[in-house]
Order: C-alpha cells, then sequence, then structure tokens
C-alpha cells in the first residue's frame, strides 16, 4: 500500500467573488523511502497541491470538487485531524526561509516550539533535542544558532534551519517546496546531499518541487510534469527527461537545453567603458559593548576590471562575496571607501551631485526581485513616465507616453498595461517592466543583478532572450550578476569569479568553463545541476 495517494483530486479557490478552477484530477502516489520530483512553472498548481496535503488551504478561499488525499489508507483531507499529521507526520519546507520564519523568535525556540506541540519532551529535553537537530543539517556551532535570530544567518543556514524544524518530529513525509531556488548553487548542492543523507537516516519520503529540471534529476527517481493544474506526464526521471512524450514537458527541456548551450559571442571593440582601480569598501561592524574598539568587514577588496563597450561580463561567487555590492559602487549607488571609478574616461568619485546626475540616465539597474523593486502605489505608466520626467527627455507627457507605450510593446506587453498595478502581473511580466523601465533614460549600461534567478525556465530564456535583444537593438553594455553559471555562461562573453570580495579569475566565459584555473571555480562548475 501507498503513503500518500491523491486520486482524483480537483480543487477551485475563491478569487474575488468567483470560484476558479487550479486543479483538475491530480493523481498520484507516493511509496515509502522514495523521493517524489513535482516540475512545471508557476502556477501549474505544484505549491497549491503540496498545500492541499498539508491542509493549509482554508475552506472560506478552497473548495474540493472531487477526489481524495489518502494518507497511510486514511482520509487526510477530512477525517484525521490536521494538528495529527501536520507538522507531525507530514512536514513542509517552504521557498523563502525569510518569510517563513519569525523575525523575532530565535531560531531555536521555533524548533523547539513544534517539538514541545508534537511531543511528550520537557522544556529541556526539546532544547537538547533541538541542537541535535541543528547539527544533524550541518549548522556550524549549534548551541550559538540556538539563540540567533533569522536575520543573522545567510540563506543557507536559514534554510537549514527550516529543515531542522520540519525533521523535530521525524516525519513520514518531508514535502521540500522549491527550497533552493534563491540559493547559490554550491549552497543548492548541499542542500541536496543533506536532503538525502536525512532520507537514509530517519527513512522518510519526499516530496521535491521544483521548476529547476537539473535540480530535480539530481534527487528524485519518479517525477510529474504540471500544466495549467494537470499532471500532463508522470514516470521514471530518466525516461521523461531523455524521452519526454508531452509536448509541455519537451519545451521545458528545450530550454533548460538551450541554457546549457553558450550562445554564439560577437566580436567585441577593445574601448573600454569602465575602469576599476584599487576599489575597496568596508563596512563597519555594530559594537557589542560601549567603549570596544571598532572593526571592519571588507565586502570589496583592491578591485581592478575593465569593461569593455558592447560586451557582456558575467560575475558569478556566492552570496556574500561582493558580487552586488561591486555593482551598486560602479554605479555610486554605494559610496566606496577607497578607489577610483572611471566611465568613459570620467572619475564617477570626483563628480558633484548635480554632474553625476546627468551622468547617472546612461547607468541604470534591473533589481532580483522585480516585485519589491517595482512601486506597488503607481501604474506602470506612471513609473515609466517618471524618470523620463525626471531627466527631462521628451518635452511633454504625450510625448513621453509614446515612448512608454514603445518600450512595453518592445518587452512584449501592450499599451493597456499602462494603467495597471504591479500585483496585477506574473514575476515574469513584472520583470520584463522593470527592463522597460531601466530603458526610458536611454542608458549604455546596465547592471543585471539576479534579474532571472526567481524565474521559471521558460520565462527565464524568454527574457535572457530579450536581453540580448535589446543588448543589439540599443547598443547596451551589461554587468550580468548571478549564483547561477549556466546563465552566466549563456550571457556572457568574459566571466568574471568573486570570493570574499576579490576578483579570483577572469577570461572567456569558454575558457572559464574548460579550463579553470582555481579551485574555488571548479568547485562552483562542478555544483551544475545537470539532466
Amino acid at each position: 500500500m501507498s503513503l500518500l495517494e491523491v486520486k482524483n483530486f480537483s480543487l477551485e479557490l475563491k478569487q474575488e467573488e468567483n470560484w476558479n478552477p487550479v486543479l483538475s484530477s491530480v493523481s498520484f502516489s507516493l511509496q515509502k523511502g522514495e523521493t517524489l520530483g513535482i516540475v512545471g512553472e508557476s502556477g501549474s498548481g505544484k505549491s497549491v497541491t503540496a498545500l492541499s496535503i498539508m491542509q493549509l488551504l482554508s475552506d472560506r478561499i478552497s473548495k474540493i470538487t472531487e477526489g481524495e488525499i489518502l494518507f497511510d489508507g486514511r482520509d487526510a483531507v477530512h477525517r484525521v485531524s490536521a494538528e495529527h499529521i501536520r507538522g507531525n507526520r507530514i512536514a513542509m519546507i517552504f521557498q523563502e526561509p525569510m518569510t517563513s520564519l519569525n523575525p523575532v523568535m530565535k531560531c531555536g525556540k521555533q524548533i523547539d516550539e513544534a517539538l514541545l506541540l508534537h511531543t511528550n519532551l520537557s522544556k529541556k529535553e526539546a532544547k537538547q533535542k533541538t541542537i541535535e537537530l541543528l547539527k544533524d543539517v550541518q549548522l556550524p556551532e549549534p548551541e550559538k544558532v540556538f539563540h540567533k535570530y533569522p536575520h543573522e544567518l545567510s540563506g543557507g543556514q536559514k534554510q537549514r534551519v527550516m529543515i531542522a524544524m520540519a525533521m523535530s518530529c521525524n516525519p513520514d513525509i518531508l514535502i521540500a517546496d522549491e527550497p533552493t531556488t534563491a540559493l547559490d548553487v554550491t549552497v543548492q548542492k548541499n542542500i541536496m546531499e543533506l536532503l538525502k543523507q536525512l532520507q537514509q537516516k530517519y527513512g522518510m519520503s519526499i516530496i521535491f518541487i521544483s521548476h529547476d529540471l537539473g535540480v530535480v534529476a539530481q534527487i528524485a527517481r519518479r517525477v510529474l510534469v504540471m500544466y495549467n493544474g494537470e499532471i500532463v506526464e508522470q514516470g521514471d526521471v530518466q525516461t521523461i527527461f531523455t524521452n519526454p512524450q508531452h509536448p509541455y514537458t519537451k519545451s521545458l527541456l528545450e530550454c533548460r537545453k538551450r541554457l546549457d548551450e553558450r550562445r554564439k559571442a560577437e566580436e567585441q571593440n577593445n574601448n573600454t567603458l569602465f575602469k576599476i582601480q584599487n576599489l575597496n569598501k568596508f563596512y563597519e561592524i555594530r559594537k557589542t559593548h560601549l567603549f570596544e574598539k571598532q572593526n571592519y568587514f571588507q565586502a570589496l577588496e583592491n578591485i581592478n576590471l575593465e569593461i569593455y563597450e558592447g560586451e557582456t561580463l558575467g560575475l558569478v561567487g556566492e552570496s556574500g562575496c561582493g558580487k552586488t555590492t561591486l555593482g551598486r559602487t560602479m554605479l555610486r549607488l554605494i559610496e566606496p571607501s577607497s578607489g577610483n571609478i572611471f566611465y568613459k574616461g570620467i572619475n564617477l568619485r570626483m563628480l558633484s551631485d548635480q554632474a553625476l546626475r546627468a551622468v547617472r540616465k546612461k547607468l541604470q539597474i534591473i533589481l532580483q526581485d522585480p516585485y519589491s523593486s517595482l512601486n506597488q502605489r503607481l501604474t506602470i505608466g506612471q513609473m515609466l513616465l517618471e524618470p523620463m520626467k525626471v531627466h527631462r527627455i521628451f518635452s511633454n507627457t504625450q510625448e513621453r507616453k509614446k515612448r512608454a507605450i514603445e518600450l512595453l510593446e518592445r518587452v512584449g506587453l501592450e499599451e493597456a498595461h499602462l494603467h495597471r498595478y504591479p500585483h496585477e502581473f506574473s514575476g515574469g511580466q513584472r520583470q520584463r517592466i522593470a527592463i522597460a523601465r531601466a530603458l526610458t533614460v536611454n542608458p549604455k549600461f546596465i547592471v543585471c543583478d539576479e534579474s532571472v534567478s526567481a524565474l521559471d525556465v521558460s520565462v527565464q530564456a524568454q527574457v535572457l532572450n530579450l536581453l540580448n535583444d535589446l543588448k543589439q537593438e540599443f547598443q547596451l553594455t551589461y554587468l550580468f550578476i548571478s549564483h547561477d553559471l549556466s546563465v552566466v555562461r549563456y550571457m556572457s562573453d568574459r566571466i568574471a569569479v568573486m570570493q570574499h570580495g576579490k576578483i579570483v579569475e577572469l577570461s572567456d566565459s569558454e575558457a572559464i568553463y574548460n579550463n579553470p584555473q582555481t579551485e574555488y571555480t571548479r568547485r562552483l562548475i562542478e555544483a551544475i545541476p545537470v539532466i
């Protein structure tokens, strides 16, 4: 008998006053000790399926129209109390640990809270068990982590705390919903290896949800492909990924394949657009005592770099290595501690605020999360017109509006979208809006800071191709920052590798991939998930 069975399960969600179908006749089973992968793009129904199994959807907004979910032979949706199975027999790891963890509660307390709720352990025993769990998920100094708040940990460490919390009651099933999406490729590899080790140790089953086919291929033996609320294909991972039958599965694999194959590089000129000399950035470390000596953290250390007109320079490295700091310091969004930044021979550090404003419209940035970087109170039209007005591009509103419409259409959107707000768009559409906004001031240089890392593989491919097309059309130069080396390889003419605030390697992208010169670069390349 299967540990979990989902039989012809159909679900509707309430949006405003209407009930809309989101799952249609979903059927699959999960065996004891098995790892089942679920792949599909945003909106395909992956997470809603997981939330239905966990009974985390309120009756006020969800309605089961058909089918059942059986856990251990019993109806998990109706007859077994939610408190008995949720967090106890079935546990879940969510995609973004920072929003899943309570920011005002110490990490250890969040884990032993689950132990005190579901077991008969005393407070002292629960604390000891929590420290053992933190040790199990390979967190350094687990006793100290117990007393830390989430903001004091890195993204990978927070995800390990989430895994420890999910493992606290030794569940039969662990649902991992996009647990590695925003993590560095090396941290991602470590998290997947950790899940495999915990599965062997505790004998649990895993449902691993992701839009990254390479990640699923590394961890699962069987996979479901979801599209528009339905399972369009399921079977052995090797069979599905080498011989897909459904057109949707084929298109997902084709998008992935395109990223693994580097685009043909164009000939570059040797005109230097940016020149960085001995760039350093120090941050003060907060004192714990009034008379303590002031200490500093060096985010950038003696960076020397040239970027040529018309090229895409990729910048890779793990979180905390200084990639984003370098990109923002080049634009003087962050003030450097020392060193020089030359743009077309002009030292940006020597410019007055007024002179810098005149140059700044030529230097733009596209951020990772377009939802938080777009003003939720402004319409898309207001957002696109504002920078043109500030920089006095065109003489009247009518001309600016015409330009805004042209840019929207160029990034694959429509004039009607001018009057909508950011929350009315998907993640891929919001990123297109962010690109259009960057283009409103006719820039020559754009920093793309993790600008596709949170997108589905097909949307990611569309946005990357759009960026390449726009580069040719508007004669742009890119600094392309990412932790995804396959994306960087696809986009870049040259790649700079950063570690601990330093550039440890810089060369042509194919040379970096085929003949890395440092052990750190080799580790990054070896950690890339492949199908």
